[in-house]
């Protein structure tokens, strides 16, 4: 009959079938009846695959993987982690970049195994008691569940998930790609796959290939929005339809962890962090573990040995042949630091086959390699570390293909802000802000100033010997940046200080000993000015700084004697030629800071100066470019593009001049260690000079005045769709000059300033710089036209605008300026409303002069008539 089961067949030996349907089941026969819902046998669901053992052995068939999970593996921590091998190739969404990394318990709850991502930042140490607390405090993750895939196996005791899971959003890339083009892409799990699987006695690794699709492509909207609408990807064949390659590997933990080392401020060392509640009497309960390998004597007793285990790094099969040598070159620069600490050989190179099995994106091979984009001009050096201790457990150095002469000249196209790529990875994949590098990106900016600049002097012809040493000289530069990163070093903004302008002009000096004291600072090119001795372009080896802190991070010592001993070390933090300050002491809160010694991309001991230099050349190289003139077989963008490259030397200039006024110059001692004071304001001297070098250079006319032949040749490239416009050079100064107005305006300069004095002994305080004087001076440069009278310039009507506009702001707005300073405003405004008044009662004026004056007088008068609406 249709829909009847046939009965089932009788037990072997003779035994009775089961009753009938209906007939209460008894006797042995009905407790053997097998659970319709119980996992298949082991050996059922892996029939007829292969499989790879290892650390979670893999079994493949067809299009399906399972991984094999021991039963002891269950509730033990291991290492997962999740990089991008494949991607878009624009807006921070690249190939070959480390993405995320967790440790992970597996966790079976009947027939589901969850794999859970265990909270490392909160642990109490010495107490079971409290660790209980801590840990109903804090709460775990869930990454990902699965069903059981089988029995357990009858020997290993094992059982089967099906790593599909592992086919899913972990690393939450559709929310980077919505950060990109708000667009909804969501993964397509029928369409992804995995590529490979491999396993060893270390890590087992899955390369998944995910598919993410938006259903449309929204319409453009008729009316043009207040604010920009990201545009879909450019760089696909179908914008709806994209792949994302991606290395997952699950690594083993050391079973013996390594002995952490403590942190010290006075150098600059990445750290593994975590609150210890276990140590009730500590007022701060954070702990913070230097980052570094894992590195022991191979012979302890020997004052030089080769380690044990070295660190080693593996040269991607996709880095370009020319480049390898430069590359390698990079990395064994910093052989010179550990051998000074007894060891010989600590970092080896080698170079993966082109027909290598294994992913350098693995987790067991720490790598440099090769990506590219469509916007991109960076390079990154994060690392893998155990919570647990700090230890360094794998990197993979991405380096972007910026080096080559044409590489370069695409980031050199646009007149304006840096590339998209660098606002996409600001947040992509969660990395701390510490480890996101950029040097590589503004290298290049810094290394097609140096090639057009040395060009137009004739000093390095394009495609020449001298001129590909020094690109392979910067690539080895940028390598030895990195790899530091991935040794455990963050950056060192004040290296560049500890060095003079002459030993910057002495090549035996900067051959030996480079142009900072750390390679770990963003220097730009060492560039003399005509006429003056050239040292090396870039940073030929390490620093005294990088000695230092590689000492402190791997110097061996008998754990009883390790606190004293870095003790000693890192009190040689006074030395001048140790200066360390790092990414916070630059970016202040992104203000800037307030340690005008501490900055990105400038050089010499003394920072004005080399401001005035970098000006000095920026307009060298504008006027060579214009007396040369274009010629038959150039480039058609070479102008556009050199007037470009001298504009972008200026882009941090301003407010970095500014950041005298106010200024404090930063010790990082410990309390009661030297003392030095924490903060020492900037002499005033030194304060008035930046405000006068800014209004005699970037407030100045002058500076920025261009031959009508020149800007009127400025061609796009016409083979383009999308085609650049006519260069505006007023857009392009107040750019530059709004830096230095929103940072001289700006209520934390003025808070400093009224509060240098107190910082003072009494007889110094007469000749402090005070607020009423910075903001007399700014008006003065700005408004200088209403005293002395004539015309005033477009360039100039823009800045004057840019000012009032602040004055407004001040007056009719809350704000966090200080009251003192608040006041010091409304009486200049009323000062400048009086000058404006009499300056536009004179006779002879353009009607556009005459329109600006009467447009600012009013403006002014009705700010200062206005009723602050106060919080």
């Amino acid at each position: 009959m249709a829909g009847t089961a046939p009965a089932p067949a009788a037990a072997a030996g003779g035994a009775p079938a089961p009753a009938a349907s209906g007939a209460a089941p008894t006797g042995p026969a009905a407790a053997a009846r097998p659970d319709p819902t119980a996992p298949r046998p082991f050996a059922d669901v892996v029939r007829d695959a292969k499989q790879d053992d290892g650390f979670f052995p893999v079994w493949r068939k067809d299009e399906k993987v399972w991984l094999e999970i021991p039963a002891d593996r269950f509730g033990k921590p291991f290492l997962l982690t999740a990089n991008v091998s494949q991607s878009v190739g624009e807006r921070g969404l690249y190939a070959g970049q480390m993405a995320g990394n967790w440790m992970v318990e597996l966790r079976r709850i009947g027939n589901t195994v969850q794999l859970v991502a265990k909270n490392t930042d909160y642990v109490a140490s010495g107490d079971p008691a409290l660790a209980r607390t801590v840990r109903q405090g804090f709460s775990d993750s869930l990454l990902g569940a699965t069903p059981v895939a089988s029995a357990e196996h009858p020997q290993r005791k094992s059982v089967l998930v099906d790593a599909a899971f592992l086919m899913s959003d972990l690393l939450g890339y559709s929310t980077y790609l919505e950060m990109a083009y708000r667009l909804p892409y969501g993964l397509d799990r029928g369409n992804s796959f995995f590529d490979a699987a491999r396993a060893d006695s270390r890590v087992t690794v899955l390369n998944v290939n995910l598919h993410y699709a938006t259903p449309r492509i929204p319409a453009p909207p008729l009316v043009r929005p207040p604010t920009a609408v990201p545009t879909p990807p450019s760089t696909t064949p179908d914008p709806r339809s994209l792949f994302v390659g991606i290395v997952y590997s699950l690594q083993q933990l050391p079973d013996q962890p390594m002995a952490p080392r403590a942190a010290d401020p006075r150098l600059g060392h990445f750290t593994d962090a975590y609150t210890d509640f276990g140590n009730e009497m500590k007022p701060n309960l954070r702990v913070h573990h230097v980052a570094r390998w894992r590195l022991e004597k191979k012979d302890p007793q020997a004052v030089l040995s080769e380690p044990a285990v070295p660190i080693t790094y593996w040269l991607d099969r996709n880095i370009p042949q020319r480049y390898r040598a430069s590359v390698e070159a990079g990395v064994l620069e910093w052989n010179k630091a550990f051998e000074r600490i007894g060891f010989k050989d600590a970092i080896v190179v080698k170079q993966q086959p082109d027909d290598a099995a294994f992913d350098t994106l693995d987790s067991a091979h720490a790598s440099i390699r090769w990506f590219v984009g469509a916007d991109v001009g960076f390079a990154r050096g994060p690392s893998v570390r155990d919570p647990r201790t700090g230890e360094i457990l794998d990197a993979d150095i991405a380096m972007s293909d910026v080096f080559a002469r044409g590489a370069r000249r695409v980031l050199t196209e646009d007149l304006g802000a840096r590339p998209a790529a660098l606002q996409g990875l600001a947040s992509a994949f969660g990395h701390r802000h510490t480890e996101r590098c950029t040097f590589a990106h503004e290298a290049a900016d810094e290394a097609a100033f140096a090639f057009d600049l040395l060009e137009a002097r004739d000093d390095l012809p394009p495609g020449s010997p001298e001129a590909e040493a020094v690109v392979q000289a910067y690539v080895k530069e940028v390598v030895m940046h990195e790899v530091g990163h991935t040794l455990g070093l963050k950056h060192n903004f004040k290296g560049s200080t500890t060095v003079s302008a002459a030993q910057l002009q002495d090549k035996g000096y900067t051959a030996a000993n480079g142009i900072g004291n750390s390679v770990m600072d963003y220097t730009p090119f060492n560039i003399a000015l005509a006429g003056e001795r050239q040292g090396n372009f870039v940073a030929a080896t390490l620093g005294a700084y990088d000695y230092w802190a590689i000492e402190y991070a791997y110097k061996p010592f008998e754990r009883a004697q390790e606190p004293v001993e870095l003790g000693r070390i890192a009190a040689r933090s006074t030395e001048p030629a140790l200066a360390y300050a790092d990414d916070a002491d630059a970016d202040g809160n992104r203000g800037g800071g307030i340690d005008p010694y501490t900055n990105r991309f400038d050089l010499g001991d003394d920072p004005l100066a080399w401001y005035r230099k970098r000006f000095a050349l920026s307009r060298e190289l504008w006027e060579r470019v214009q007396a040369r003139g274009a010629r038959p077989g150039d480039d058609p963008l070479r102008e556009r593009r050199v007037l470009a490259s001298g504009f972008r030397q200026l882009r941090d200039l301003p407010q970095l001049t500014a950041k005298y006024v106010g200024g404090m110059v930063v010790h990082r001692d410990l309390p009661g260690t030297t003392g030095r004071p924490t903060y020492r304001p900037v002499e005033p001297e030194r304060q008035r000079e930046a405000l006068r070098f800014l209004a005699d250079s970037v407030f100045s006319i002058d500076s920025f005045r261009f031959r009508p032949e020149f800007l009127a040749g400025l061609s796009p490239d016409f083979n383009e769709w999308e085609r650049a416009q006519p260069v505006s050079i007023p857009s392009l100064v107040l750019g530059l000059q709004t830096q230095a107005l929103d940072r001289l305006m700006a209520a934390g300069t003025a808070q400093r300033v009224l509060d240098l004095p107190a910082y003072l002994p009494t007889y110094q305080r007469a000749g402090a710089l005070t607020l009423n004087e910075v903001y007399m001076t700014l008006q003065s440069a700005i408004w200088r036209e209403l005293k002395q009278g004539g015309e005033i310039d477009g360039m100039r009507r823009n800045l004057q605008r840019e000012h009032l506009k602040r004055v407004q702001a001040l007056l009719t707005r809350p704000s966090d300026l200080p009251a003192d300073a608040l006041s010091l405003v409304r009486m200049h405004a009323t000062e400048l409303q009086a000058q404006l008044r009499g300056a536009g009662a004179r006779t002879g004026l353009t009607p556009e002069t005459r329109a600006h004056l009467q447009e600012s007088a009013s403006t002014l008068t009705e700010a200062l008539r206005a009723t602050m609406v106060r919080s």
